[in-house]
């Protein structure tokens, strides 16, 4: 599960990166006005930001695999208000802190988290050896979530394959749904066409790491008669549900 990898401080690269609330606005059907305002209440929390940036190292991870647009998945959460938000690939849990941190501001909605972790071999991170998003030892996945919102998150272990078919049976939608995973052209292909039957017009279907799926987001959003939508300067890419 190849990701980019954060710089010494995840801060940095953030601000260094620019949001796209355009992107947001597009995708949530909602105002540029509004898009802005709920990516800026993202922004402005430091102390959550210096939370999970603290976590990662004092577990040894000065670099680290992450997904690079929390800002984004918080702001679409927010302005979507979605009942169910269903995310494949954790790891260190910073798109699930996220994604926790705007449900709980909505005061509705759970997140359903699917991982299969890949443990770091040895002591110590060996870049050469040791998969990006490899678990520090003693942690399990999404460690970096701040406890105070783990609360309520289905969080499930095991692959996606097995756990997703089963866990979309047991909701009534899908509103919101995050690959993350195995990144592949046949592995995204069946995690979209699994949720596509629980997901309600409008709903949202994101991939991250689309550069390694062989254009299975572009083949499905066609399918469904749109255009995948590209976050400025990233393969994060999604659609909305017409």
């Amino acid at each position: 599960m190849p990701r980019r990898r954060t710089s010494k401080s995840a801060t940095a690269r953030r601000d260094q990166d620019l949001v796209d609330p355009e992107w947001v606005a597009k995708l949530s059907d909602r105002s540029l006005e509004e898009a802005r305002g709920a990516v800026e209440e993202a922004q402005k929390d430091t102390p959550f930001v210096r939370t999970i940036d603290l976590a990662h190292q004092q577990a040894g991870r000065d670099f680290y695999a992450q997904i690079r647009a929390p800002f984004e998945l918080y702001a679409l959460v927010r302005l979507l208000r979605p009942k169910h938000v269903v995310e494949a690939g954790v790891s260190s849990g910073v798109s699930s802190a996220y994604f926790l941190k705007a449900l709980n501001q909505n005061h509705f909605g759970t997140l359903h988290s699917i991982d299969l972790p890949t443990r770091q071999k040895g002591a110590t991170f060996r870049e050469k050896e040791d998969s990006p998003v490899a678990l520090p030892p003693g942690k399990s996945s999404g460690w970096a979530v701040p406890p105070h919102l783990r609360a309520g998150w289905d969080l499930r272990i095991g692959p996606s394959q097995e756990l997703l078919p089963s866990l979309v049976s047991e909701l009534d939608q899908v509103d919101l749904f995050l690959h993350d995973s195995l990144h592949t052209f046949e592995h995204a292909t069946f995690e979209f066409t699994t949720v596509d039957p629980k997901m309600p017009s409008h709903g949202v279907l994101l991939a991250d790491n689309t550069a390694w799926l062989g254009g299975a987001l572009d083949r499905f959003a066609a399918s469904k008669g749109v255009r995948a939508l590209y976050r400025r300067g990233m393969d994060l890419g999604g659609f909305r549900k017409p």
